[in-house]
Parts: structure tokens; sequence; C-alpha cells
């Protein structure tokens, strides 16, 4: 079992800034992919991003290309996601992972946390 708790959410203007953790506890941290998800109302769960067991293999989605940034610190348990030059269109609760494999597609992921809701004001 693998328990992951996301923190940093927030309310924030359009262009502003702010960093999602996700701390893991439970099994071997570096065994994990982590990912990192997002739910807007009334819409299914989106890939945002995702990171290797290592931290150099990344993948993001087109949507968030150039303006996120993900990362890992295996000594600490945690996955970071950066997030600049927000827009409201990125308002959703967020959500981190943790997968065997570099996966996009949530059904892969076996573990989630429970969402920090982030909030983009125009």
């Amino acid at each position: 079992q693998v328990q992951l708790v996301e923190s940093g959410g927030g309310l924030v203007q359009a262009g502003g800034s702010l960093r999602l953790s996700c701390a893991a506890s439970g099994r071997t941290f570096s065994s994990y992919a982590m990912g990192w998800f997002r739910q807007a109302p009334g819409k299914g769960r989106e890939f945002v991003s995702t990171i290797g067991r290592s931290g150099i293999a990344t993948v993001y989605a087109d949507s968030v290309k150039g303006r996120f940034t993900i990362s890992r610190d295996n000594a600490k348990s945690t996955v970071y996601l950066q997030m600049n030059s927000l827009k409201p269109e990125d308002t959703a609760v967020y959500y981190c992972a943790a997968d065997r494999v570099l996966d996009t597609n949530p059904l892969a992921y076996d573990y989630w946390g429970q969402g920090t809701q982030v909030t983009v004001s125009s």
C-alpha cells in the first residue's frame, strides 16, 4: 500500500504560480512512477504530467507543456508540480497517483491521493 497526501492548492490570479506537493508513505517511493491528474467540475479525470521512478523521464499534457514542471525527491518521498502562468482553465482538483510504470492513463494507476483544489481567477 502507498498513501499519498497532496498539498499546496489554493486560489491564485491568472498568470500566477503555485507549487503542489504530494507526500508518499508506505512502500518504497522510488519503486513507483508518479503522476498528476486533474478533474474540473462536470469533467472526467485528465492527465497532467507523469515522472519516472528515477526522475529522468517526464511526460506532459499539451495543455500544460511549457508552464508546468514535475519533479520528485526520492529521499523525501515527495513529488512536486510547479505550475506557472496559470489560466482559469487550470481550475480543478489536482490528484497525485502512483503506478509501477510511466503511464498517462489514469486507469493504470493503483494509488491515489485525496486531491487538492486549485482555483485560478481571471
